[in-house]
């Protein structure tokens, strides 16, 4: 019988998994419209499409732009981002826990996120993570970005974990595919932010999770192969 166990390594996701970033993101909204004497819009428009990143936030925020002239924007979005980061997001429920529960059993942990990788080094210190995160990846770390698996592999690399070995978390459809990919077990993060149409039973992640209190049990991670017998 294989012993329960929490996997050696973990990987997250940033925005949707770990991060209820949607509130910053929709003040950041809100001050662009505001400079262009435009009401602000709803969390209930933008949330469905945070992981979707800058660019469907801005497909929200301006559906009368031209995709060339929003994507003009995102800098400007970035830049007001970067200035109030923080300062409405806050953890999703249970993921202190999780966290928590991880250190405690020894499991190294890291975040891959294709936020910008500047933009995610703000966050560590806002939740005292600059210790405890093994490694951190972003959009624009490395030539590709998730759902290519080169993010993923590489921060396993850095952590010296096999990739088998290391578990990745997120709550869209390109995390389990990037995981798929880089030959992980994946955990799908059903608490995150999805289009009403988006469908995760489709994504056929090992593991489909509504909270993240879950992971605060050994025995609701993936099955990893068993460890080696030591003689």
């Amino acid at each position: 019988m294989t012993a329960v166990r929490f996997p050696p390594a973990v990987l997250f996701d940033l925005d949707g998994t770990l991060l209820d970033s949607a509130p910053d993101f929709v003040a950041t909204a809100a001050d662009m419209l505001a400079a262009r004497g435009r009401p602000p819009i709803s969390l209930e428009a933008l949330r469905p499409v945070v992981s979707k990143g800058s660019r469907a936030m801005l497909a929200v925020a301006f559906p009368e732009l031209p995709g060339d002239e929003r994507d003009a924007l995102i800098p400007e979005f970035l830049q007001r981002y970067q200035a109030l980061i923080g300062q409405h997001a806050t953890l999703f429920d249970g993921v202190a826990g999780m966290l928590a529960a991880l250190d405690a059993a020894g499991v190294r942990w890291g975040i891959v996120t294709n936020k910008p990788e500047y933009l995610a080094r703000l966050i560590l210190p806002q939740h005292g993570w600059q210790a405890r995160c093994a490694v951190l990846v972003g959009g624009d770390s490395l030539p590709e970005r998730k759902p290519h698996p080169l993010p993923l592999l590489h921060a396993a690399q850095a952590i010296g974990i096999a990739p088998s070995d290391c578990v990745y978390v997120g709550d869209d459809e390109r995390d389990i595919i990037a995981a798929r990919a880089a030959g992980m077990p994946s955990v799908a993060a059903l608490w995150g932010y999805r289009l009403a149409d988006d469908d995760p039973a489709s994504w056929n992640a090992d593991v489909a999770l509504d909270d993240a209190h879950s992971l605060q049990q050994a025995a609701r991670w993936p099955t990893l192969p068993a460890l080696p017998v030591k003689h």
